[in-house]
């Protein structure tokens, strides 16, 4: 492993689980069903927030804007749409993967969007 690498995870404060919609089969049963099933649990991470600002005041209700982004070690497959729960600074965190992976040969970035269900 890298020194730069090795300085980044340093950084990793978090854990996340990365959790994939589709078809699965039971081998036992023979049955395929459409479900949630995790692919990845206690994943060392870090989540970073950008454009933080206030909430703006519509008619209706206040809107917030946040970037987000996660960073992961580079050898992690994590599809576009994934539901990710991230646990950092002693809370939690439910967001989606929001599109393709940032890939590094020290880590790697994905944008990450509110957690709104499955689509």
């Amino acid at each position: 492993m890298d020194g730069v690498r090795r300085a980044i995870e340093r950084l990793y404060t978090g854990v996340c689980t990365v959790i994939e919609y589709g078809s699965f089969r039971d081998e036992a049963s023979k049955i395929t069903s459409q479900k949630e099933r995790v692919v990845l649990a206690n994943q060392p991470c870090r989540l970073s927030f950008e454009k933080t600002a206030p909430a703006a005041q519509g008619e209706q209700a206040a809107a917030v804007s946040q970037g987000v982004k996660l960073f992961l070690a580079p050898e992690v497959d994590v599809k576009p749409g994934s539901k990710i729960i991230v646990e950092q600074a002693g809370r939690q965190f439910t967001y989606a993967a929001s599109g393709q992976a940032a890939v590094y040969s020290s880590h790697q970035e994905i944008v990450l969007s509110l957690w709104r269900g499955w689509a």
